[in-house]
């Protein structure tokens, strides 16, 4: 009864707001890919387009991960500089790529003149990309200078959208194998490292804090507000809230303890997640070239994935409170978002399309759709 009753937990202000931000994340992340694609595909211009990984890149993924792991626990002292300096670039990387289509709404709805500035890298330069990628760059250096959980956890979301939207699953074969090997991978490091390691590695990588550049500058030309400027900060390789949620919003006071979730637990979800919205947007473009609006109906397998990620979050929460240890979150999320998205297409004897993968769709039939 008593280990009941510690599940009222998960309906604390932090729990809630660590599942509803990671199942928004999950899916804006598929989504996003999905409109990434049609972009390339709309504007036929494939020097950003993603990378699709085939089964010998599946499988270096673990490994690569592991020996990051690795590299970060022995040596992350003596390198958190480059670490964070590497991590700023890439944050306001992803941030200008999330913020991009809502600056071309604006643009389109208004009506706005955007005259072309400069050039850089063989690409052109319009001025609201640049006051855009200003404003992205600000983002970054508010969270060096001040470290805040809620800017640690933007960059963090904009950091899985774009990866989810430039590293993609050709098929549900692939997948499986990438899912697979990450389940053995986050078991192994979550439970068994410490027997190999004297320490769990996972855990210590993703609670070490990186010392902050800008600190360090800061001291050694002896410049004012140096006390403004945090010493330590917490990477966005991960979403953080804090146990006393009004505690880490209100400035001045205590925040405590943090719930944490790495972006992988969302990122590699939501790989899966795109690539079956991929294939749900595929199926109905093909019932409309048919004009069989019935065929199109059942469809939709994004949302029983979505479905499956939740349940899966919820109970690794709630085993951990259970345990009162950390858990690898891929244990409950691998089982939860792929054997439902099998068990249906099996069902619906569309498995082998789905295994081996959508045909590629040709320019010339895309330019035709778009007429």
């Amino acid at each position: 009864m008593e280990s009941l009753w510690k599940l009222t937990y998960l309906l604390e202000p932090a729990s809630l707001a660590l599942v509803v931000t990671a199942i928004f994340v999950t899916f804006a992340s598929a989504s996003r890919a999905l409109d990434h694609g049609k972009e390339m595909e709309r504007n036929l211009d494939f020097s950003e387009a993603s990378i699709t990984l085939d089964r010998s890149q599946a499988l270096m993924i673990p490994l690569a991960s592991s020996c990051s792991l690795l590299l970060m626990f022995y040596l992350f002292s003596s390198m958190s500089h480059l670490v964070t300096a590497f991590t700023a670039i890439a944050s306001a990387s992803a941030l200008f790529f999330c913020f991009s289509p809502y600056v071309a709404y604006i643009k389109s709805q208004f009506n706005l003149m955007d005259p072309f500035v400069s050039r850089c890298c063989s690409k052109s330069f319009t001025r609201s990309q640049g006051i855009l990628l200003l404003l992205c760059i600000g983002i970054v250096v508010a969270w060096l200078v001040s470290g805040h959980w809620v800017l640690n956890n933007l960059l963090g979301i904009s950091i899985c959208i774009a990866f989810v939207s430039h590293v993609r699953l050709p098929n549900i074969k692939i997948c499986t194998l990438l899912l697979v090997c990450l389940f053995v991978y986050d078991i192994f490091w979550v439970f068994f490292s410490e027997r190999f390691f004297g320490a769990n590695v996972m855990v210590s990588v993703a609670t070490q804090k990186a010392s902050n550049p800008v600190h360090t500058v800061a001291n050694s030309l002896s410049l004012p507000g140096l006390q403004l400027i945090t010493k330590k900060l917490e990477l966005p390789v991960k979403l953080v809230f804090p146990r006393n949620l009004m505690g880490g919003l209100i400035p001045g006071s205590t925040a405590g303890e943090y719930m944490m979730l790495g972006l992988g637990d969302m990122a590699i979800p939501g790989m899966l997640l795109a690539l079956v919205l991929c294939f749900d947007h595929q199926k109905n473009r093909d019932t409309e070239i048919s004009l069989d609006t019935s065929s199109s109906k059942g469809h939709k397998y994004i949302w029983y994935g979505l479905s499956g990620y939740a349940v899966g979050l919820i109970t690794a929460l709630a085993a951990g409170i259970l345990s009162q240890s950390p858990q690898p979150a891929l244990l409950y999320l691998v089982p939860s978002t792929l054997g439902p998205v099998i068990f249906l297409s099996w069902l619906r004897n569309e498995l082998r399309e789905l295994w081996e993968g959508a045909r590629p769709i040709s320019i010339d039939k895309a330019h035709s759709m778009g007429v």
